[in-house]
């Protein structure tokens, strides 16, 4: 899935583009697969981690706490099947720069000034829109409607409907949307068309 999420996954997000790519494999999968017959919803954030576990705190005791980091790599196998486990719970995964799933069940606490979000959109949108401002990282929620959307400094930079016929159904927030349908996965990606004089990517 790597070109698919290309123009998401650009060095201006701060954050590395092979962490974030993961990541959002991840997400489609769990808005795809949902857990247990059931649609779930999750927020991960990617990047400045200290930042992140700063500006949270966890809501029960961390279920990832004192695993070797080699075993949280977000392209483990081991820990993308935990982290669909554990996306049943309340809460937040937070993921270091070097793509390690640090924490889960986090509760963001990052202050939401500046951050203005058009109306339709959760609690959980909120707080990802607000840890991105507050901080360095991306964030990442996948939505029970089955929407996955990217957050950078406040804003929505990226929407993925991992099913094709979800276009016709979903609100897309993204002012000046460039969409582009891939069939052959089942997929669509949602960027905001580059302003005048900004490079496409």
């Amino acid at each position: 899935m790597t070109n698919i999420f290309k123009q998401i996954c650009t060095p201006e997000r701060q954050v590395d583009p092979e962490v974030l790519n993961s990541v959002l494999e991840l997400a489609v999968e769990l808005a795809r697969e949902g857990r247990e017959g059931r649609k779930i919803g999750t927020l991960f954030t990617i990047g400045d981690a200290e930042n992140v576990l700063r500006l949270s705190r966890p809501l029960i005791l961390d279920p990832l706490f004192g695993h070797p980091e080699e075993l949280k790599h977000i392209n483990s196998p081991d820990i993308r099947e935990t982290v669909k486990e554990l996306a049943q719970l309340d809460g937040a995964f937070v993921i270091d720069d070097k793509g390690v799933v640090v924490s889960a069940a986090r509760y963001l606490e990052a202050s939401g000034e500046g951050v203005d979000l058009p109306l339709g959109l959760g609690t959980r949108h909120f707080a990802a829109a607000a840890m991105s401002k507050q901080t360095n990282a991306v964030a990442v929620v996948v939505s029970t409607s089955s929407v996955v959307r990217v957050f950078d400094d406040g804003e929505i930079v990226g929407e993925i409907l991992p099913e094709l016929w979800l276009i016709s159904r979903a609100s897309i927030y993204i002012r000046q949307p460039q969409i582009e349908e891939r069939p052959e996965e089942k997929i669509t990606v949602v960027v905001k068309e580059p302003e005048d004089g900004e490079p496409k990517k």
